[in-house]
């Protein structure tokens, strides 16, 4: 073959020769080495022409250049078309190619906001809390009347009271008239279990909330919450701090602290603001206590008598705490997270960062 003057001739016939020799082959070891015969970097017919360059005219070395490059392309488009023709002659339709590297499943991960309420039912639980929900659709008996907020407290204002039905507007000009919203705190559900159950009571309400906010770094439209009642005989002061403080060192520290500062709720009196000291600086004073060396978590308090007055239990006989934080606020003083809009945009960059 290689004896064969370069010629559009040569050209014609030297293609025809290797596709008979390609279509003989019978493996593609052979096919491999009948391409071989043709393009190979040695002993090969084009290499052979352009060996013939170095003593040809100048007039030759043109042809013998153009020919040997239109062999070539001739070639490789048709050793193009066997092998692809091979492989899908190999591969039946539909088939996995078993040569091709794995791809690593992608694993499902747990919203941050999950597993803080996961923890947080678990540890009261091991405490004897019962877990507990209810509607997020309430009437406003239960989410204020019966709570002790009369028609006049700031929380059943239209601003931070959403309510699912037109205001009928009395004298006074506020909707008192109203009866179903969107629950602003689980406390309504304190209500309807002391309504369905005798004393003793000891549950955790956690559940998702509503009120007219707006959505910024620190706060939302809608968030969670878990609130705690506990109701009995002779339960005092002391027994709301040593839950409190139990459960903070299981969630945060062992070694944190909890302070009450005076406050008011008209559920509870006494009220109090919770405090917790900040765990990274043990109280001295730092970027994440605002150098105060102390964190506000939530709300608490002894139950009022009002309260028990509405549900029909005897405020002579028994007492009772109750305290509300939020499960966000929970999970950013856990996770050092410094916007709570994280936590509902759903960026898998910022969830996969989470344990499951």
């Amino acid at each position: 073959m290689s004896d064969r003057l370069p010629s559009s001739e040569s050209v014609v016939l030297l293609v025809q020769d290797f596709e008979r020799e390609l279509a003989a082959a019978t493996s593609v070891r052979d096919a491999q080495s009948v391409r071989d015969r043709y393009l190979g970097r040695k002993n090969s017919v084009v290499a052979a022409w352009m060996q013939s360059i170095g003593s040809a005219t100048p007039e030759q070395k043109k042809n013998i250049g153009r020919y040997a490059n239109e062999l070539k392309q001739a070639i490789e488009e048709r050793w193009k078309a066997h092998t692809e023709h091979a492989e899908a002659a190999a591969r039946p339709a539909g088939a996995v190619d078993v040569t091709l590297p794995g791809r690593r499943p992608g694993l499902g991960h747990r919203h941050p906001l999950t597993i803080v309420r996961d923890q947080l039912e678990s540890i009261f639980g091991a405490m004897g809390f019962t877990v507990v929900e209810g509607p997020e659709a309430e009437d406003d008996w239960h989410c204020f009347d019966a709570l002790n907020m009369p028609p006049e407290h700031p929380a059943r204002d239209m601003q931070d009271t959403l309510y699912l039905a037109t205001p009928i507007q009395g004298e006074s000009g506020r909707p008192d008239d109203i009866r179903t919203l969107l629950r602003t705190h689980t406390s309504s559900m304190q209500i309807r279990y002391m309504q369905a159950h005798q004393p003793p009571v000891r549950i955790v309400v956690p559940g998702r909330v509503y009120r007219r906010d707006d959505l910024d770094l620190t706060h939302s439209p809608a968030f969670s919450q878990i609130e705690a009642l506990v109701v009995g005989e002779g339960i005092s002061l002391a027994d709301l701090k040593g839950t409190l403080l139990a459960f903070a060192r299981q969630m945060f520290s062992p070694t944190v602290r909890v302070r009450f500062r005076p406050s008011f709720f008209p559920y509870t009196e006494p009220s109090a603001e919770i405090d917790l000291s900040c765990w990274q600086c043990d109280g001295a004073g730092c970027g994440m206590c605002k150098k105060s060396g102390w964190i506000e978590i939530g709300g608490c308090g002894m139950v009022h008598p009002a309260v028990f007055e509405a549900v029909g239990y005897d405020a002579e006989k028994y007492t009772g705490f109750a305290w509300g934080i939020g499960i966000e606020r929970v999970a950013i003083l856990r996770y050092q997270v410094e916007d709570i809009r994280l936590f509902y945009e759903n960026d898998l960059r910022f969830l996969e960062q989470f344990p499951y």
